[in-house]
């Protein structure tokens, strides 16, 4: 990322929307450690096209995120790439925490009673924003869970990695065509901590270098070749 333009930090259990323009790089660091930080991604200018991760996975032959690794819609076209990560790991397959599981593992507490000491949850969270848009619980994708690691048992039971991300973890990410970004800071649907996480997360926004020939994420794969090639023609019909 050249030279950061705009700074804020996601306070634990907080919640953000904003569009990023093609060309924009944001870096997300966990702050204190063992952060979550949930994201959701939606083309603006049709919000019926929003992120797909079986989609992600699967044409890039993987199971987990990290560096080189593009972020797709359900149009196979790819609305960012992964260009920097100190983690190696970030998950897209556990969704959301929600209010009864919120609850149980942690007792219920609301924002009326107990102001920034409530325990949101990140179904809640992502409902909040995508109302700002028009859009409801059907609209919600399977989201990404930046800084969250999984691990399976013997008997295939997922289980989140503790420990996995230290403060100062980060990751960048280039948009590579207008994206409506939501994202939230609350705990993993897996997480088991005995209280409620509170870990916020750094997001510096600036100026993306542009697409080299020799990048990392165009050559990734040949279907990251191809979903750069559906985002030339549509950038072109644009």
């Amino acid at each position: 990322m050249n030279a950061c333009e705009y700074e804020t930090e996601i306070a634990p259990g907080g919640h953000w929307s904003l569009r990023l323009r093609r060309g924009t790089a944001m870096r997300l660091t966990d702050s204190r450690g063992d952060a979550n930080l949930g994201m959701l991604f939606y083309n603006p200018e049709n919000l019926q096209e929003r992120y797909n991760a079986p989609d992600t996975l699967k044409c890039q032959h993987t199971f987990k995120l990290t560096r080189g690794h593009c972020l797709y819609s359900d149009m196979g076209r790819i609305f960012a790439s992964i260009v920097e990560d100190s983690l190696g790991w970030h998950e897209t397959v556990c969704g959301n925490s929600r209010a009864e599981h919120v609850a149980q593992q942690w007792g219920g507490r609301d924002y009326q009673g107990d102001r920034n000491d409530w325990h949101q949850n990140g179904h809640d969270a992502f409902l909040v924003e995508l109302a700002k848009y028009g859009l409801g619980a059907a609209d919600m994708a399977a989201n990404i869970n930046w800084f969250s690691r999984v691990s399976t048992d013997e008997d295939g039971n997922l289980r989140r990695v503790e420990g996995h991300s230290a403060a100062g973890s980060h990751v960048t990410l280039r948009f590579e065509m207008d994206t409506l970004v939501l994202l939230h800071a609350c705990p993993h649907p897996l997480h088991r901590a005995p209280s409620y996480p509170r870990s916020p997360v750094h997001i510096a926004l600036g100026k993306a270098a542009p697409v080299a020939e020799d990048d990392i994420c165009l050559n990734h794969c040949d279907e990251n070749r191809r979903g750069f090639h559906n985002n030339l023609l549509y950038h072109l019909g644009g």
